[in-house]
């Protein structure tokens, strides 16, 4: 474990995605074992209620869910941002325990300056107009994950570089790169129209950090990405935001979680309760 945690006044995650077989749980353990974070916004499909099943739930997948809330018995305030993943948890908006807050949206006054913070998947055509193609997506994108797993595993062995293949479809779809373009342009004009410094969304996995500006003024638009593919955070420090990528991070990669640090607390039975329902909600919310 580091010698010492390096110090973050904000963190943005999303799109973790636990419950599912591409989430990258023990490298988010570490990354959040080397940090000491002092507010932590966790923006949107944190828990996969889509895919969740009592029958995958590693115990790497639990202890995420520990460390957050091991923030609040620190007193770490930590902001749940429901997404599309995890939207169950929107009856609970307005829940407040201690240092849990789950929300819709939230906006932040970071050193005079606000900023706007929600999921993204309003902006989703298909998501409000044909939910059931966005699940079918959903499981489709899955399915290229463990591939590029397995793909993965064997250029290890053969002293190969790691590959994205979703990264790569992405980048050369010309269709999904003017997706990209087009949500970064209507969450930015919206800020501007709203009057907020920045804009912070999760929902499509590309982690960004831009100025986006039309006739009416400029906000800075930012994606915290995800923790499938980029393994990747927004942290603001010290006045300013920076895009994390735990590839990038010797430190984070060299840390050792104490997994016997981990107690039982009552924010950890209400995460238990809340996944419990997500379960026999499964049915319900995949038809």
């Amino acid at each position: 474990m580091p010698k010492s945690k390096r110090e973050v006044d904000v963190l943005v995650l999303s799109d973790i995605h636990l419950g599912t077989m591409g989430c990258r749980a023990e490298e988010l353990l570490k990354y959040l074992s080397s940090i000491q974070p002092k507010k932590v916004i966790l923006n949107g499909d944190i828990v996969d209620i889509w895919q969740f099943s009592k029958r995958f739930w590693p115990k790497s997948h639990m202890r995420i869910i520990k460390h957050f809330t091991s923030f609040l018995s620190k007193g770490i305030p930590v902001y749940y941002v429901t997404g599309n993943h995890d939207e169950l948890l929107r009856k609970f908006e307005g829940f407040t325990l201690g240092g849990l807050s789950i929300v819709n949206k939230i906006v932040l006054n970071l050193d005079g300056k606000k900023a706007w913070i929600f999921h993204g998947d309003v902006f989703d055509v298909t998501m409000q107009y044909a939910k059931w193609l966005t699940k079918l997506g959903s499981i489709g994108y899955d399915l290229l994950i463990l591939i590029n797993s397995a793909v993965n595993f064997f250029a290890k062995m053969l002293g190969k570089e790691k590959v994205s293949l979703s990264k790569k479809i992405k980048n050369s779809v010309k269709s999904a790169v003017k997706y990209i373009n087009n949500f970064e342009e209507i969450a930015g004009d919206i800020a501007i129209t709203k009057g907020y410094d920045y804009v912070v969304c999760g929902h499509i996995h590309h982690p960004e950090m831009k100025e986006i500006s039309n006739k009416e003024g400029a906000t800075m638009y930012l994606n915290s990405g995800d923790w499938i593919e980029s393994l990747s955070a927004l942290e603001y420090h010290q006045g300013k935001w920076s895009i994390y990528e735990y590839n990038e991070d010797e430190n984070a990669r060299d840390a050792v979680p104490d997994l016997d640090s981990y107690k039982l607390d009552d924010y950890d039975k209400i995460f238990k309760e809340m996944l419990t329902e997500f379960t026999s909600n499964n049915k319900l919310i995949a038809s």
